[in-house]
């Protein structure tokens, strides 16, 4: 029996892990399951993350994965093949891969697999301005998969999700859109959403198509029947009609060239757009980018301890991109000086969150941006 493959795309912080770590409650059907997790950076930090849910971990550090597809990529699944003897490889590539170019790699192995699940988490408060300031990484991540899961939607307002899916949409007339929110959904009925292999309009259709005549008006089941074929007789009077949640074929007016160019960096409050450029595509010329050509990763390991207080400060200051350049994600794992517990962080474009988790062997520090001034970092987070 072939091998499942499973990829779980996502830009940067949308929240792959989170979505891996949901499906993991589901037991997989007693599936032998193997998480293949990439780091973009010099120090893997989803690893840690992940192996709280006792998840084997096979990291490919040094790099995104679209640019070691040649090497470290086939010979990472080779080994996890010899190695795990896998039903299912779940594979979770960097926030700054190509969904393109990892698709058409697993497709090139000589090896047993079945490509399943093709999914991208989006953050729909994000996506907007994602679009315009990365799109040659976000779009493609958006336009090459299947299922598209919009994360974050319970922070937003109804206008601002409507907006997120017609951009989607607009990218990938195709796939099916999940809006959910990531921490309540059933992580059962979210496995079989992604595993869909029809789309949500194309089942619509074929629900009314087969049993399209039994209206219930006023709570009564009328049993007059309509789209039979009695004695041959093909009966021509339509009866599936979408009233109420009709699918509209209204155009969104945004991004008609396709792709915008205009890479303006992206420190997103309230969805503002800068006017500094910072990501190439300069007089409407498309260029092809390796993540290497783009952006910027550092890492740092620690022994120093910190306060939540400190961690915090660390944290808003990490937004002043005249000082530190444009931060797009930070994360880290960090002794804590205040508890016994020590403290997880995460950081998305100006928002973080700090948890408490459980003690590791030392603080780890990665900072993921576009023109990043590391010594200015490198000076803050480690208070030097």
């Amino acid at each position: 029996m072939s091998i499942k493959v499973d990829i779980i795309s996502g830009f940067l912080g949308a929240g792959k892990t989170t979505l891996i770590k949901k499906l993991f409650e589901t037991g997989f059907h007693n599936e032998k399951v193997v998480l293949i997790e990439n780091e973009f950076g010099e120090i893997g930090i989803d690893g840690s993350f992940l192996k709280e849910s006792g998840v084997n971990i096979k990291e490919i550090n040094s790099g995104c994965i679209c640019c070691s597809l040649v090497g470290d990529f086939s010979a990472s699944m080779s080994e996890v093949i010899s190695t795990y003897q896998p039903e299912r490889i779940i594979i979770e590539p960097s926030g700054v891969g190509k969904l393109s170019d990892i698709v058409k790699a697993v497709e090139k192995l000589d090896l047993d697999l079945q490509l399943n699940i093709v999914a991208t988490v989006v953050d729909g408060g994000k996506c907007k301005v994602y679009m315009k300031n990365f799109g040659e990484f976000f779009n493609n991540q958006v336009s090459d998969a299947h299922i598209i899961v919009m994360s974050k939607v319970e922070r937003l307002a109804n206008e601002k999700v409507v907006e997120a899916y017609e951009l989607i949409k607009e990218k990938n007339p195709n796939c099916n859109v999940i809006l959910t929110d990531l921490n309540a959904v059933d992580p059962q009925k979210l496995l079989e959403a992604l595993e869909r292999t029809i789309s949500y309009q194309d089942k619509v259709e074929e629900e009314f198509k087969h049993g399209c005549c039994c209206h219930h008006h006023d709570g009564e089941e009328h049993d007059h029947e309509c789209c039979h074929h009695h004695d041959g007789e093909e009966h021509d009077h339509e009866c599936c009609h979408h009233h109420d949640g009709e699918d509209h074929d209204h155009e969104c007016c945004h991004h008609h060239d396709e792709e915008e160019h205009n890479h303006k960096c992206c420190h997103h409050h309230d969805e503002e757009e800068h006017d500094h450029e910072c990501c190439h595509h300069h007089d409407g010329e498309h260029h092809h980018h390796d993540a290497d050509e783009v952006f910027v990763s550092v890492g740092y390991e620690t022994p120093m301890a910190y306060s939540q207080k400190e961690l915090t400060k660390i944290l808003e200051t990490l937004k002043e991109e005249e000082n530190y350049g444009v931060v797009l994600r930070a994360k880290g794992i960090l002794k804590a000086s205040d508890q016994a517990k020590w403290h997880y962080f995460d950081y998305v474009a100006g928002d973080y969150s700090i948890r408490e988790g459980e003690a590791d062997f030392v603080g780890r520090i990665v900072v993921i941006g576009s023109q990043l001034k590391k010594e200015n970092i490198e000076t803050l987070v480690l208070k030097k």
